[in-house]
């Protein structure tokens, strides 16, 4: 069993059974995972803003750090191990909480939100689970045998979706 780490901004895909993809606490941070059951390759891209405009030079740097970066580029990742037809993904989010911001004075976590499922609904992605929101920082692991997405957040068992 091999684990693929993602930090912010990172971005991965595989289909080799026994991988692992995972990301560690995710706040307003928001975890895209894809799957394609067809090939069995999953992807999960670690979105920490919902728009490259305000840094195009970050999004080359690090094409998972924005939503409207990471999507394209974990699709292009997905393609060279299979994964050609977006339409036959399908998708699970987790993530977009509001920790530092209990005001919501900069909503990050619930912008970033919007621009993945808008992103995700023109590219005919559907979402098949969702644990968004809230509070709470979340840990995921992602698969490639399952295609189950596991999270962790202190003081809970861990919980699937």
């Amino acid at each position: 069993m091999s684990n693929l780490i993602l930090g912010i901004g990172d971005l991965g895909a595989s289909n080799t059974p026994g991988t692992v993809i995972k990301t560690f606490a995710l706040g307003s941070c928001v975890a895209v995972v894809l799957l394609d059951p067809r090939t069995r390759t999953i992807g999960m891209a670690h979105v920490a803003l919902p728009d490259s405009k305000v840094n195009p030079t970050r999004a080359q740097e690090r094409p998972g750090y924005f939503a409207d970066s990471a999507i394209p580029n974990l699709l292009r990742e997905m393609g060279r191990l299979g994964a050609t037809n977006p339409q036959g993904l399908y998708a699970k989010l987790a993530g977009g909480a509001s920790i530092m911001d209990q005001n919501a004075t900069f909503n990050i976590g619930r912008r970033n939100l919007e621009a993945v499922r808008s992103l995700l609904a023109r590219l005919g992605i559907r979402t098949v689970g969702e644990d968004v929101g809230g509070t709470i920082s979340r840990t995921v692991s992602l698969s490639v045998n399952t295609g189950k997405l596991t999270l962790a957040s202190p003081g809970r068992p861990d919980w699937e979706i």
